[in-house]
């Protein structure tokens, strides 16, 4: 691999979503404001409900694909074609689910109903998400990059439409769907061109697929319980506006989380590749890329607590200043959280699949405790607190106490040393040279 891989292929995946972040704050701002918190809230909400069943929807193959087509690049074109059909599949089942489920949820609220039936189309259409762990996979995310951005800017003009002539919440629903629906036709059509093999379904690599991944299916399942059952808990206890509160300081949080997944996609295969070159180089650039997490997440912490209510009373007005508050304290849940997502590469390179469930399920469970006695006494407040303890304990403290994962809670706490921090951005700066060398 040639050493310029790594940087360029985050350099594209950051510098194009750099664009989108700033038009999504943009435009968000402004359907924010049109909205208003109540069916902003409902928005947030049918979110929140897709994004829960997402896991079950991909069925877990996401997290295996970069490594089958790095180890096996004879049938990646089995790998994928199965991968989409079964996502086909299975995002039909999820629509109707989230569908029923918002029906019996919410007794007597025909709009709430529907506008989670609508935003839950978007799910047929990330089926083709599979095809980005190829381009990943190949360091070709420039092309993924390029796609999504032109789609971004076009639904945002889209958006833009729907303000100017004073559209219903049932408009804004659909607008996720048409997204992710021009980023797979574009994906789809660049793929064609550069594929090596032809997407082809066949039941027996799915089934030594699912194998794999199925130990992903209910760990994600229990992560998205304790990242959405929050704000479903929130209309469910208070109302819409408090979901429409949380939901904008929920955005904030994680406004630069696409640079932390560019970083985490084209480490992961190089990552990949040093364990089967050595367990020392493996170790080193598990250091660096934990290291890289750790201070570019404090770094996002210390800013957005210190600017929390400007940045509110700027871009949505008094009307969501309760948001401010929430964000100061929910910003810091993003540093465990990230480094969780780092530590996944780890457990994917060690096989040590099979122990996420109790981690997870861990998190999940103090999540929706900590919600049931919070949000009661603190509100939006409440809630915010009970995700960020829910993932110092899930990311933090199980991994320690359980002993397969000690060895990864160990290399974080090694990579707290800014010297892999400093290699990890020479590295991405197209300066580094040999840095296995120093491991």
């Amino acid at each position: 691999m040639s050493s310029n891989k790594v940087a360029k292929n985050a350099a594209w995946i950051v510098g194009t979503h750099i664009v989108q972040s700033l038009l999504s704050l943009v435009i968000g701002a402004l359907v924010a404001r049109y909205l208003g918190s109540d069916k902003f809230g409902v928005i947030t909400y049918a979110t929140s409900l897709v994004t829960f069943i997402l896991p079950l929807m991909k069925l877990g193959f996401g997290n295996i694909l970069v490594r089958e087509i790095v180890n096996n690049p004879e049938r990646e074109g089995k790998v994928l074609g199965t991968a989409i059909f079964f996502n086909i599949v299975s995002s039909i089942l999820c629509i109707i689910g989230v569908t029923a489920f918002a029906f019996v949820a919410n007794p007597g609220e025909p709009e709430t109903v529907i506008v989670c039936g609508l935003f839950s189309l978007r799910l047929l259409f990330q089926a083709a998400e599979m095809l980005h762990y190829w381009y990943q996979a190949k360091y070709m995310s420039k092309y993924t990059s390029i796609i999504s951005l032109i789609s971004y800017v076009l639904v945002t003009g889209y958006k833009i439409f729907l303000l100017a002539t004073n559209k219903s919440v049932y408009w804004f629903a659909v607008v996720s769907a048409l997204d992710f629906a021009l980023i797979a036709i574009g994906i789809y059509i660049v793929y064609q061109f550069k594929k090596t093999q032809k997407l082809q379904i066949s039941f027996a690599v799915g089934k030594e697929m699912f194998k794999s991944s199925k130990h992903y299916i209910l760990s994600e399942m229990m992560i998205t319980v304790f990242t959405q059952t929050d704000k479903i808990m929130l209309k469910a206890m208070i109302d819409s506006s408090a979901t429409g509160f949380y939901g904008i300081a929920t955005t904030w949080a994680v406004m630069a989380q696409f640079v932390f997944s560019a970083i985490l996609d084209s480490f992961r295969p190089w990552i990949l590749e040093g364990k089967k070159a050595g367990e020392e180089i493996f170790k080193h650039r598990m250091k660096m890329l934990y290291s890289l997490i750790t201070y570019l997440a404090l770094l996002q912490c210390v800013v957005l607590t210190v600017f929390a209510h400007l940045i509110i009373h700027i871009a949505y007005g008094d009307q969501y200043m309760p948001a401010a508050g929430t964000l100061m304290i929910l910003v810091w849940y993003t540093l465990f959280s990230f480094l969780g997502s780092a530590r996944n590469i780890w457990v994917l390179a060690n096989e040590k699949q099979k122990y996420l469930w109790i981690i997870n399920l861990s998190g999940a469970l103090a999540n929706v405790v900590l919600n049931l006695v919070l949000i009661p006494f603190c509100g939006v407040y409440g809630a915010a607190i009970a995700s960020l303890v829910t993932q110092f304990v899930a990311n933090i403290v199980v991994c320690y106490i359980l002993k397969p994962y000690r060895p990864s809670i160990q290399l974080m706490a090694e990579a707290l040393n800014p010297k892999y921090c400093i290699d990890a951005a020479k590295k991405l700066l197209k300066r580094e040279k040999k840095t296995d060398a120093k491991a």
